[in-house]
Order: structure tokens, then sequence, then C-alpha cells
């Protein structure tokens, strides 16, 4: 289940977004709000089999490292699609979250503070 922030398919660039405060070589001009994208997933029955396998190997379990790459990858999407929604050209601050709802059932929080940035004037 995900909550859709944007009907435009717009998206604010993957590299205009920080977990810094700043973003280098730009300045804050507006500073929008906080932005964010939340889907929750739970495991299929055939995927807590196959990690339940997984796991009597040991090592990396890579159903669920797969599972999870794509959860916290469509929350930053949907994170992405707020901002620009707003009219944000970048993202500061920006962190993942995640909680168990119930057993098997986990959401995943990608947040940060929409702005909109232009390129820094050298001051020299």
């Amino acid at each position: 289940m995900a909550t859709s922030y944007s009907g435009t398919g717009r998206t604010v660039a993957h590299n205009m977004v920080t977990t810094q405060v700043t973003l280098e070589g730009y300045r804050v001009v507006r500073t929008l709000g906080v932005v964010r994208g939340i889907t929750v997933r739970s495991r299929s029955i055939f995927g807590t089999i196959g990690a339940g396998l997984q796991t009597l190997v040991g090592g990396n379990i890579t159903l669920l490292t797969n599972l999870c790459e794509k959860t916290r990858a469509e929350a930053f999407e949907l994170m992405l699609e707020h901002a620009a929604d707003l009219g944000a050209n970048a993202v500061v601050a920006a962190r993942y979250d995640a909680t168990e709802i119930m057993q098997g059932v986990t959401e995943v929080l990608a947040y940060g503070t929409a702005v909109v940035v232009e390129v820094a004037r050298d001051k020299s």
C-alpha cells in the first residue's frame, strides 16, 4: 500500500537530495516544509518461507534485503513527488524511519524538508 502525492509525474532529481541541512554549491531561497513518502509492506507467505530457508544456510537473506530495498526506494520516490508537488527543486535533511505495525507488516517513511535552491554565487 502506498500513498501517492502526485498525479503529475514530476519529481525532484535524486542528486538534489541530501541528509545534510545544506546542499553543497546551492543556497536555499525558500523553505516549503516537511515532505514525506509512506509505504506499508507485508511479506508474502512465499517470501517468508523462502527467507526461512535462507536463514538455514546463513549469510545475507536476499529475499528480505530485496524487499527492504524496494520498500525504501518506493517511499523515497513518493517523498520526491510530494516535494515537487509543493514546488521544490531539492530536499534537505532527508531521513528514513521504519515501524512494525503488526507482525510481518512494516511501514517505511522517508521524510525531509522541501526547499527551493539556486546555484550559489561566488562572493570573491
